[in-house]
């Protein structure tokens, strides 16, 4: 039985990069580069004629760039995408603009010592190419209106036994596809809201863009962490890119610390570290929620939560990009039950209402 290899067209306005990509992608015996593109009206003609099964989008190209070719193309032809980002501040702000506009997921392109991180890059990229081919995309289909204008943001307010308690936390996981199920979970929670922790896998630069962009959104407060931040309610802290975040505590209330180290689970920053040390430090006064991504980090520290008195669900395979991390922080008895990503915010403030026994 032959393996049925991933079908990729590369679009970039350079032709260099376009070969780069090709062969880089071509090296990956699972995956099989049909065709490349120099612009997104090459591209719309060729996703036509060769029904690729991935697509990878340079962000900044002339004619049209790759946010507004996304928000063209998802309603009327949803594709997984993988963005291949500049690593400038422009660059960074319409890679926010792709997660936002459907892409899957994005590579940054490397700015210094070109030949080792143009190694380190095409394995990243053919990871996430073969990652974004199981994604599932189908609910941009005729979404015009969702892609053009930030969703409505229904007011929810806080139970009143949540507004009288400064003790509770909310830690959230999340990866591929992650973005939009954070920014439509956070924006549903009321400004006076309990502190919240979120690790999204994501580099370094990208998560204070990623936060900037969250806060003009959000009745609460979205900030990139740094050590010393504490959660309180009214405040939402995203784990920075290349770090990894504990919260941890001090006197009668939590703070966080954000230090550079290793990896753990395949990732810095990484949702076990956060969930592990929310475990140890919160415990029955947290909840948590694991949000689409792939693999499995996450799902040891929301089973090490509930072990400690916490309440943990997880996103449903109907609503996730990629039901990878939740179903196994399911499977692993660290989520309770699954649930439909409109449904999460008010769960996490109902379970947090609740009297404990």
């Amino acid at each position: 039985m032959t393996l049925k290899k991933v079908r990729v067209l590369v679009v970039d306005d350079s032709a260099l990069v376009r070969q780069i990509l090709t062969q880089g992608l071509d090296a990956d015996p699972a995956i099989e580069v049909v065709g490349s593109a120099a612009d997104p009206y090459q591209a719309r003609d060729k996703i036509v004629q060769l029904n690729p099964d991935v697509l990878t989008l340079d962000v900044e190209m002339p004619r049209m760039d790759g946010v507004e070719f996304l928000r063209r193309l998802m309603p009327q032809h949803p594709l997984p995408v993988v963005m291949v980002s500049s690593l400038t501040q422009k660059g960074k702000q319409i890679t926010i603009d792709a997660l936002e506009a459907g892409a899957v997921d994005f590579v940054a392109k490397p700015t210094s010592d070109v030949a080792r991180g143009l190694q380190a890059m095409m394995l990243e990229l053919r990871v996430k190419v073969k990652i974004a081919s199981t994604a599932n995309v189908s609910h941009w289909k005729s979404r015009r209106d969702s892609v053009t204008a930030p969703p409505p943001r229904p007011p929810l307010t806080a139970p009143a036994a949540l507004a009288e308690s400064t003790d509770k936390v909310i830690a959230i996981g999340a990866s591929t596809g992650g973005t939009e199920a954070i920014k439509k979970v956070i924006t549903r929670f009321p400004a006076t809201g309990p502190g919240v922790v979120i690790v999204q896998h994501m580099p370094a630069g990208f998560t204070k863009m990623f936060a900037e962009r969250l806060n003009q959104l959000c009745p609460m407060e979205v900030k990139e962490a740094a050590s010393g931040d504490r959660v309180m309610p009214g405040r939402i802290l995203v784990a920075p890119g290349e770090k990894q975040m504990r919260v941890i505590r001090s006197g009668g209330f939590y703070q966080v610390s954000c230090e550079p180290g290793e990896k753990v689970s395949g990732h810095c920053p990484s949702v076990d570290v956060l969930m592990h040390s929310v475990a140890k430090h919160v415990g029955a006064n947290a909840v948590g929620a694991m949000l689409t991504g792939m693999g499995a980090d996450g799902a040891d520290g929301m089973a090490a939560m509930r072990q400690a008195g916490a309440r943990c669900i997880a996103q449903d395979e109907a609503s996730c990009v990629v039901f990878g991390m939740p179903k196994v922080a399911y499977e692993r008895g660290g989520a309770e039950k699954l649930v439909s990503i409109d449904d999460i915010a008010p769960t996490l403030l109902r379970l947090l209402s609740e009297k404990r026994a």
